[in-house]
């Protein structure tokens, strides 16, 4: 993979978080997030004791929390849906504001906002604290199935090199005189990535071939040295689905 390889969400900073090894964030984030998934809706103080956690975490990290904020309005297309539960659910009702209000309704959305915001933080601050390379690197430590991290490995080292052709061929369109931006010249458009996909796929097959010529035998070393992660990291980033995991056992048991 190329050298210096970044990514828009990755916050270059010089702190603890961002010297642990890739593989125990990961998996730090994975259980951080399967505890707050097993909460119990009804449970409101356990998800103010996981967004502070989130919190520590960014602060020590150095990550700003007004950034990470503004990068989790991604989720909103996708919980938008869970607005409308208060209005269709079925059972006891509240009435606000002269509406009707399903209770069971509202802890549904407030299920899927809360865990899908924290899933979301603490995603956001993973890839945050964690080069794209060293994610994969991780992934693969934790011997995660090798297709996956090849593919995951191609394509972040060739999706640069796809917007740069599909930069290129907008510019000869429009140096063209054709410049398909409306709905009436879609056509020109579906040509062009068509063209891009054949582009790609051949560009591919090369690549492929040269490498096999070099003695590819279906895996790239990610990492051609240095140790995996030490006992001490291991440990730092046990605190967090450490403390994680007894927020959600209380819960459970409460």
């Amino acid at each position: 993979m190329g050298a210096g390889h970044s990514h828009a969400l990755y916050v270059h900073r010089h702190s603890p978080v961002h010297a642990l090894a890739p593989e125990v964030k990961i998996a730090a984030s994975v259980l951080f997030t399967v505890a707050v998934v097993a909460t119990p809706r009804e449970e409101l103080w356990a998800f103010g004791g996981y967004l502070a956690v989130v919190v520590v975490v960014a602060s020590i990290a150095r990550i700003g929390l007004g950034r990470l904020a503004l990068r989790s309005l991604i989720e909103l297309p996708f919980i938008l849906f869970a607005f409308a539960l208060p209005f269709l659910g079925h059972g006891e009702r509240v009435h606000w504001l002269g509406l009707s209000l399903s209770v069971d309704g509202l802890y549904g959305l407030w299920n899927i906002l809360a865990k899908g915001t924290l899933g979301v933080l603490s995603s956001l601050l993973l890839a945050g604290t964690t080069t794209p390379r060293d994610l994969l690197l991780g992934l693969d430590r934790l011997r995660c199935p090798t297709m996956i991290t090849q593919i995951a490995t191609f394509m972040l080292r060739y999706l640069d090199v796809l917007s740069a052709e599909g930069r290129r061929m907008r510019i000869a369109q429009r140096s063209r005189g054709y410049d398909p931006r409306f709905l009436w010249q879609v056509k020109g458009f579906a040509s062009g990535v068509g063209a891009l996909f054949l582009r790609a796929f051949e560009r591919g097959e090369r690549v492929y071939l040269a490498m096999v010529s070099r003695g590819y035998e279906g895996r790239i070393p990610l990492a051609l040295s240095g140790a995996g992660a030490t006992a001490g990291q291991w440990a730092a980033a046990a605190s967090v689905p450490v403390v994680a995991g007894a927020i959600a056992t209380v819960a459970l048991l409460g």
